[in-house]
């Protein structure tokens, strides 16, 4: 549904994205995570025809998103980190803006207003930061779009809200939907996105799903860093060290998200080796 090629972009002077090719699929929560300034939120500002690439193919769901063809902006929302909302109401909004989106669920659009415990009497404009992405997040989900874009969305929420967040962008999900949500609070997100895509250097360095992960990769600790070959990336604990390594033996010790994107970061070359069925560079 989303097709990348050669994709070319210079920010400041900067190569931003360098030859960056990628298919992404429907059925999917895709995690697009990155160091800050990788282009996260210019990634996904390209996808919905916001900025332009100077070179490379894009198509989404057949569409060019340069072209902001009306058929292709129906099926697509998105939430980016900073907005600003209008001094109306929400059944206001919705009035104004649900049109857009043919298949808007207006049942649905309240239940989240309410599950998020949103006032439906009071002004966008006075919402603070965090209920601003509630509603705006209540409206795109239920836009019914193809395409969900979210940059950071756990931005503003605090931590029951977070884990509502994930309990709804889950339950949202359909075979015809692409979800790609950008952060670098990868915490957040854990348990939710699959496959995992991570941004570097102007490139997709890794795009994997969890289950090969867990396959491929395990997580050990160990006292020492000599106590084991092959290390493709150690971290310092108060006891020893965590270290990923090599799963030779196919167990399903879960790596967590923050230490699948310090390792492959750091070691990039070694992570891609594991995964390709050579042998790892070792990391200290």
């Amino acid at each position: 549904m989303i097709t990348i090629e050669k994709l070319n972009f210079d920010y400041k002077k900067k190569k931003l994205f360098k030859d960056l090719s990628l298919d992404l699929k429907h059925g999917s929560i895709y995690g697009l995570l990155g160091k800050n300034g990788a282009g996260k939120t210019t990634f996904l500002k390209i996808l919905a025809g916001l900025i332009f690439p100077e070179s490379g193919e894009i198509s989404v769901l057949g569409f060019t998103p340069a072209e902001r063809n009306p058929d292709f902006l129906k099926e697509l929302f998105f939430l980016p980190e900073e907005y600003t909302l209008p001094g109306i109401k929400a059944g206001e909004y919705k009035k104004i803006y649900a049109p857009f989106y043919p298949d808007f669920d207006e049942e649905r659009f309240f239940e989240l207003i309410s599950e998020f415990n949103l006032p439906e009497d009071s002004k966008l404009s006075n919402f603070s930061y965090g209920q601003k992405k509630k509603f705006l997040l209540s409206f795109g989900i239920a836009s019914n779009s193809r395409i969900l874009l979210l940059d950071e969305p756990t931005n503003g929420l605090d931590i029951p809200t977070k884990t509502r967040f994930r309990k709804i962008v889950a339950s949202s999900q359909s075979k015809e939907r692409i979800i790609i949500i950008s952060t670098h609070q990868v915490r957040d997100v854990e348990h939710l996105i699959d496959p995992v895509l991570i941004l570097d250097e102007g490139r997709i360095i890794f795009n994997e799903t969890m289950d090969r992960v867990a396959d491929i990769l395990t997580v050990e600790k160990v006292s020492s860093l000599s106590d084991t070959a092959d290390i493709l990336y150690s971290e310092n604990e108060i006891d020893g060290y965590k270290v990923v390594v090599k799963n030779r033996d196919r167990d399903q010790n879960a790596i967590d998200f923050e230490t699948l994107f310090n390792a492959v970061i750091t070691n990039p070359h070694g992570i891609q080796s594991a995964f390709n069925g050579g042998s790892p560079n070792e990391t200290k």
